[in-house]
């Protein structure tokens, strides 16, 4: 105690601040600011604790006004598309006289029937046996038709059996399903059919004469008889049908 009293009166004589007091001021300016500090930040996490609520309503707002967004983008998405599917089909409706625009409607669950069904029948004009079109050409034709339904097998269906004409040369066969394709068949031996070559209906009962069934993409010759067969490859793409057009016989 007596060192500390001749420190402080030796400063004091001098005129200058003792060590002592710059070290306890010092030491009291830490304190205050760590004080500060601690003070500060129980402050802001008390502010962030009585934001929480608020922002977590703001997010879930921010989500569901992002939610109908996807949904109203989704919705003008199938409008631009279904209209898109009426103007490409709009020829055909002018093509044919008393044309019933229908849509398709379902599938059949297995790949046993090539088959769809269409959202008009006989209610409609509908009746068996009547044609079906697409923008791009042949669909298939009506196997049955209810009042308000009815089914269309395609011309992939192996029941299904078409007149055709080759285009280049007009030579006729008959157009039957195979699956996923379609065999032109009983085309005379002596045709010169080409790759590439285009394939219509000839005038029959389920169609006019004219419409695109497809193009061949192989064909298959025999020495044995007196015809041969080509590989068709539909003009529509059958997977993916949404509108279609009736054509009454």
């Amino acid at each position: 105690m007596s060192l500390v009293a001749l420190i402080q009166v030796s400063a004091a004589r001098s005129g200058s601040a003792s060590p002592i007091t710059v070290a306890g001021t010092t030491a009291a300016a830490l304190l205050e600011g760590a004080a500060s500090a601690v003070i500060g930040g129980v402050r802001a996490g008390s502010r962030g604790l009585v934001d929480l609520p608020q922002l977590e309503r703001e997010n879930g707002a921010l989500r569901a006004e992002n939610t109908a967004i996807e949904q109203e983008n989704a919705r003008l998405h199938e409008q631009v598309v279904a209209y898109s599917q009426q103007l490409a089909l709009a020829p055909r409706m002018a093509e044919y006289r008393n044309a019933i625009a229908a849509r398709i409607i379902g599938f059949p669950p297995e790949n046993e029937v090539r088959s769809v069904t269409i959202n008009r029948g006989t209610r409609n004009g509908v009746s068996r046996d009547d044609g079906v079109l697409a923008a791009g050409g042949v669909v298939g034709r009506i196997v049955e038709a209810g009042p308000f339904t009815s089914k269309v097998a395609l011309i992939t269906d192996f029941t299904s059996s078409i007149p055709a004409i080759v285009q280049r040369g007009r030579y006729w066969g008959i157009a039957k399903g195979n699956a996923a394709s379609v065999r032109l068949e009983y085309v005379s031996q002596d045709a010169p059919l080409r790759v590439g070559d285009r394939v219509v209906t000839g005038e029959a009962r389920s169609f006019h004469s004219g419409a695109l069934i497809g193009t061949i993409v192989r064909i298959e010759r025999s020495d044995a008889s007196l015809y041969e067969t080509a590989i068709v490859k539909p003009a529509v793409d059958l997977s993916s049908l949404d509108r279609v057009v009736v054509v009454p016989k």
